[in-house]
């Protein structure tokens, strides 16, 4: 293959300034001629392909998809001026990587013999609006709680302050205990719309957190709760810079976590070989909640338990919505808020043997 002919500024390896915005994207983009040699491929377009985009810069565009003619034809087209942007799906290739399923769009620019190429990964649009979906989710979560909790409340407090009233009235021990029940349940009420609440109530204390200060904590307090059956296993990159956050957060948003994967281990626990593994990794040029991130902390919390049941797979993080008898469905609500708080996600994936809980947060 030739390498294309190249103008002053535009040598391979080199772009010119007018291009330098396209780095900010989280898109993949090329800006290529007529005959689809490469001007300008930006970083996520590297980073994707896993080669340098001088390699990228002095090749033929059109050879890095399994049907070059498409691609051809679509620069063909748009340069002729017969359309102004064109789309189709297609698939690229990378070397010693699996091939990358991409919906392309080809657009004109102000420049006689300069086209845009932009590719959507497919499995980073389904993210994205999954994403997307999850964080109405949540934000209807939070508003339907919030409101639920008030319309809760109020009346809550008078059926408690009646039975107590009732109870002073009454001489008989046997209709005692049926104030006292009440009295309880409305207690009890009262604790769960207190949990409900408290995510919202407690303002968001900021300061240095150091990721694995957090995991050595949570994995003292689980071993502390279950002392016998249950390895908890340390996969930390010690690189990890710190971050600002807010500790108490992350260590309740772990704790969770952790707690439930516990109880879902019961019987492993009883057999001897139940594992939870913390692992921490830096995550390079990443895309979550619609932005561009050039590090962010990947935590995960993995163990080998028997999964979350299918009927609530996609339901998990919802309130109230728990996979054991006697769960209060809010440990994974909270956790993902707190998470969302430090402008983040968590996404979970889950099979017998193995579920895997994924952080994604921010770092400076």
């Amino acid at each position: 293959m030739n390498p294309p002919q190249t103008s002053p500024g535009t040598q391979p390896g080199n772009h010119p300034q007018r291009f330098e915005a396209f780095d900010l994207l989280a898109t993949l983009v090329a800006v290529v001629r007529s005959d689809a040699s490469v001007v300008f491929c930006n970083a996520a377009l590297e980073d994707a392909m896993g080669v340098s985009r001088r390699h990228i810069a002095s090749s033929n565009f059109a050879a890095s998809f399994t049907d070059p003619q498409t691609l051809r034809q679509a620069l063909t087209g748009v340069t002729g001026n017969k359309f102004a942007a064109l789309r189709f799906e297609a698939s690229l290739k990378r070397p010693g990587r699996d091939l990358l399923p991409a919906h392309v769009i080809v657009t004109q620019t102000d420049q006689p013999d300069e086209v845009i190429v932009e590719l959507v990964p497919l499995e980073q649009q389904a993210r994205q609006e999954r994403e997307e979906r999850l964080l109405d989710q949540a934000q209807a979560n939070k508003e339907l709680i919030r409101n639920l909790a008030h319309e809760i409340k109020n009346p809550l407090g008078g059926i408690r302050g009646a039975a107590q009233l009732l109870e002073l009235e009454i001489n008989s021990d046997e209709l005692s205990e049926y104030t006292q029940v009440i009295i309880h349940e409305a207690d009890r009420l009262q604790t769960l719309v207190d949990r409900l609440l408290a995510p919202h109530r407690r303002p968001h204390v900021v300061g240095d957190v150091n990721i694995h200060e957090v995991c050595e904590r949570v994995r003292t307090l689980i071993q502390a709760e279950f002392p016998k059956g249950l390895s908890v296993v340390r996969d930390y990159d010690t690189s990890l810079p710190e971050f600002r956050g807010d500790r108490e957060q992350l260590i309740q948003t772990l704790l969770n976590i952790s707690h439930n994967a516990a109880q879902a281990l019961s019987e492993r626990i009883q057999s001897g070989d139940a594992e939870i593994t913390f692992m921490t990794r830096v995550a390079r040029q990443v895309t979550f909640g619609k932005q561009r991130y050039r590090l962010a902390l990947e935590l995960h919390v993995m163990d080998n338990g028997p999964g979350i049941p299918d009927e609530i797979k996609d339901r998990i993080f919802y309130p109230l919505v728990s996979g054991r008898e006697g769960g209060s469905g809010l440990g994974l609500t909270l956790a993902q808020t707190f998470v969302q708080q430090h402008h983040g996600t968590i996404e979970c994936d889950s099979e017998p043997g193995r579920t895997d809980f994924k952080i994604l947060i921010p770092l400076p």
